[in-house]
């Protein structure tokens, strides 16, 4: 069996997700955890602050934010701004704790007098404008965002709530108008979209359709159901049902455009058309994704909480609230997030899958095993969901259970029809269950599919060097997957080791090295480096290595390879140090 891979479904989750859902990456530019918990006004009661100094007030509210509560930040630096009224760094430091935390209404109370940076001053306009339009304020929504931006930050987000404030205040003439929103493909898409979706409020029939159909091709997933659902409440069901069928045909494996044409087909009703504050909550989601793939946490945060100020059951915000949660290290915020998503939802398998995984990824596995059969009792042929509850059956070391389920979710979506990853994902747990005529083959199939995937490269080339096999064909392969991801230290690890079994070990030490520099906690990584030391004589460093292996957690037959090696040395180990594989999920992280 192989070492852990170096990604894991969760990030195939995002990978595979629509184009837009597909940005969002990781959130290192937030504050770690932001609790959500019972709205600030409710616990103001619970403190007793005492003669709390401003300075003491501040290092509370930081102190909240290291430990991952959001909601007691937004109190500590709200008291600390009031106690010291006239400082505009703790009234800038309250409102963006606020905001973060969900507390929007405070935050827009806040923003009057946060001053600063312009971004700040931006935010707090944005702020304030959907606070008016979440309390029937067009106009003064409509005022705010007519202003000139002070910088760049947040103006294209400014520019694409203007068409919906507008609509809120009567203005039609202003609302109709396609705004500027700096060029971005995907939030010029959404501006595209918003457009009709005004058109169709205001009335305007034909204008909607024709801005529905402006971009109504199976790659445009926004359109397509948008465009779909206006021609069903239409009552021209054939028409949706031949614009269904089209991107069934064109994305086969999409589950969205099927439900879609089962509904038409049925006959059911079509959704409603979307409100103004509804389409104004939607038209946030794109910037908060954006965001949050820029590393821009708190921005992405706040665009979410600003988006379900104006549709609080808006689930997709929801659930990308979850995530962010789940990837800032606070578990419990992320299932608060993910059970405001209820059944019936169109994010509800989604969401579920997130709660799985945030449960699994705090230890809980058998919780996320019992979580993912209970929502597959729903949906038990969802792919999704099929994918899901193999990658926990193998986090589980059930890795011939879990090659049958996604034997199952291949045979959903149909063999010609299914992506890199389910074959990738299937490889991998017939590798691990000694399957292996079959795994190399899922893996060359994967590799086909994604040809220049580093994931795929990596773990058959490296399955290649483990058997012994094709070495020079492996070494190529692990030469191009670090090219294509040289920072990987788990694929860097690969080609060192590859390049140890072809004994060329002067490139071996410079590649184990610089891997030890990327991943310093994987022990198997520093047993290779260790093994590389021993044959180039470098015995003391060798036993180094072999120590610290030690002391990183390795599994058991890792551990009796290495006490073996430092009692007798590499020679008398080498054929129990290569018959060692460290057991691991086929979701695991940040390895191969």
């Amino acid at each position: 069996m192989l070492r852990r891979m170096t990604s894991s479904t969760r990030a195939i989750k995002l990978m595979a997700a629509s184009a837009l859902l597909a940005l969002l990456a990781g959130c290192a530019a937030m504050p770690e955890g932001h609790a959500l918990r019972p709205t600030l006004e409710t616990r103001t009661a619970d403190r007793d602050l005492g003669d709390a100094s401003t300075y003491g007030l501040y290092l509370a509210g930081e102190a909240a934010i290291d430990r991952g509560s959001s909601k007691d930040a937004a109190f500590y630096f709200a008291r600390a701004s009031e106690s010291d009224p006239t400082s505009a760094s703790l009234r800038s430091r309250a409102f963006t704790a606020a905001l973060v935390a969900g507390e929007v209404p405070m935050a827009a109370r806040l923003a009057k007098g946060a001053e600063g940076e312009a971004s700040i001053m931006n935010l707090s306009r944005l702020v304030r404008a959907v606070e008016a339009m979440a309390t029937g304020e067009g106009k003064d929504a409509q005022a705010l965002l007519t202003l000139d931006p002070n910088s760049a930050d947040h103006a294209p987000v400014l520019a694409l709530l203007r068409p919906w404030a507008a609509a809120e205040a009567g203005d039609w003439a202003t609302a109709e108008k396609l705004p500027d929103v700096g060029g971005n493909p995907v939030l010029v898409t959404v501006s595209e979209l918003g457009r009709a979706e005004i058109f169709e409020a205001n009335g305007k029939l034909p204008e909607a359709e024709a801005a529905f159909k402006l971009r109504a091709n199976p790659k445009n997933g926004l359109f397509v159901l948008g465009y779909g659902a206006f021609l069903e409440r239409r009552g021209r069901t054939a028409d949706a049902i031949a614009l269904y069928e089209k991107a069934v045909a064109a994305k086969p494996g999409d589950l969205s455009y099927a439900r879609a044409l089962e509904r038409a087909k049925a006959h059911k009703p079509a959704p409603p058309a979307i409100g103004l504050k509804e389409g104004s909550a939607e038209a946030l989601i794109a910037p908060a994704v954006l965001m949050l793939a820029q590393h821009q946490g708190d921005s992405g945060l706040g665009y979410l909480r600003l988006a379900l100020r104006l549709d609080p059951n808006l689930d997709e915000a929801w659930v990308l609230v979850g995530d962010a949660m789940s990837a800032a290290g606070d578990p419990d915020a992320a299932r608060e997030a993910y059970n405001h998503v209820k059944p019936g939802s169109d994010q509800y398998i989604t969401a579920r899958n997130d709660l799985a995984i945030a449960l699994q990824k705090d230890g809980d596995k058998d919780a996320a095993l019992a979580l993912a059969r209970e929502t597959m009792k729903s949906e038990p042929g969802d792919p999704r969901l099929l994918t899901l509850y193999a990658d926990l059956l193998s986090d589980d070391e059930k890795y011939v259970e879990a090659a049958g389920v996604l034997d199952k979710a291949i045979a959903a979506v149909g063999e010609d029809n299914a992506g890199w990853t389910l074959f990738y994902l299937r490889g991998a747990a017939e590798e691990r269950s000694g399957r292996w005529p079959a795994a190399e083959a899922d893996l060359k199939r994967a590799l086909k599919l994604k040809p220049n995937e580093p994931e795929v490269m990596n773990y058959l080339g490296y399955a290649w060097v483990d058997r012994g096999e094709h070495l020079t064909e492996a070494l190529a392969l692990l030469e191009k997957a670090e090219a294509l991801s040289p920072d990987n230290g788990a694929i860097v690890d690969s080609l060192g080791w590859a390049r140890y079994r072809a004994h060329d070990y002067r490139k071996a030490i410079s590649d184990l090295e610089r891997a030890i520099e990327l991943d310093p906690s994987d022990p198997e990584v520093n047993d290779h480096l260790g093994d590389v030391y021993w044959q180039v004589g470098r015995r003391l460093e060798a036993q180094y290595q072999w120590r610290r292996v030690l002391t990183l957690d390795p599994d058991a037959k890792r551990r009796a390879a290495v006490e073996a090696k430092l009692k007798n040395g590499l020679q008398t180990t080498e054929a129990v140090n290569q018959a060692v594989s460290p057991v691991a999920p086929v979701g695991g992280v940040a390895h191969p």
